[in-house]
């Protein structure tokens, strides 16, 4: 398999509020929610970076696609990393995500492997970690 992410889709339960913590809180570009003409086909897609979307569906939505029963979240699954370009800028992104609604897990702080991050909780308790990391600083 070559790797060709282009869409991470997370399951919300409310979408207007998820798109209103991604795009108003957060300032993510997005055109809102889309397909509401279709059962199950409400989905908000958002402009990441060049080639690569995040997509909020419903988790109802993605249930009845796969025939699968509609379970919780659970936040320790996986982590969305936010990787910026220093310290500062990952204080600036912990307190617009407080702004926005989030739930701080871990307040932002020196890392062991000596970078500095942070982890926030969106509204449906996907986690994000936002970190700068010395090796890893990304080409805006």
């Amino acid at each position: 398999m070559q790797p060709r992410l282009t869409v991470i889709t997370v399951c919300v339960e409310d979408l207007e509020r998820a798109l209103r913590f991604y795009r108003d809180g957060l300032g993510l570009p997005t055109p809102g929610i889309i397909g509401k003409e279709f059962e199950y086909g409400a989905v908000v897609f958002i402009d990441l970076q060049p080639g690569l979307k995040l997509a909020l569906w419903p988790r109802k939505s993605l249930s009845h696609e796969l025939g699968l029963p509609v379970s919780g979240p659970s936040p320790t699954e996986f982590t969305l990393g936010h990787n910026v370009s220093s310290r500062r800028e990952v204080d600036t992104v912990m307190q617009q995500a407080r702004d926005a609604g989030a739930t701080i897990v871990k307040p932002a702080q020196d890392t062991f492997w000596g970078g500095y991050a942070g982890y926030f909780q969106d509204p449906d308790g996907h986690l994000w970690e936002v970190v700068w990391n010395p090796q890893l600083i990304p080409q805006d």
